[in-house]
């Protein structure tokens, strides 16, 4: 399992949010940089998002959820076209960010 992992939870429907779009980006000299991309799988999850040949170090990431995408698939308009989350790492241990989603509202909590 990667050291950074997330999964989304459709509120509106209690199931969880598979195809959706997700990349990892790190904030390095004031400017984004991609870290790597993955899609959520048919349980919500992306438990593969960082790779072992990819260095996480201490510092400000952000996931960005391109939830325009999967709403638009199931044919349901969405006020929020995309959810950034922002969060620091400071060591080496597991970070599991979830997402709680639906078309009008969206939260987010450290999990485990």
């Amino acid at each position: 399992m990667s050291q950074i992992t997330t999964h989304i939870l459709n509120t509106s429907t209690g199931s969880p949010a598979p195809g959706v779009p997700v990349t990892l980006e790190q904030k390095l000299n004031g400017n984004w940089k991609i870290v790597s991309e993955g899609e959520t799988d048919n349980d919500g999850r992306i438990k593969n998002l960082v790779s072992d040949e990819i260095k996480i170090t201490p510092g400000i990431y952000k996931l960005v959820f391109d939830t325009k995408s999967y709403f638009e698939k199931q044919n349901i308009k969405t006020f929020y076209p995309s959810v950034n989350i922002e969060f620091e790492i400071t060591d080496g241990s597991h970070y599991h960010v979830p997402l709680l989603l639906n078309p009008f509202g969206y939260a987010t909590y450290r999990g485990s």
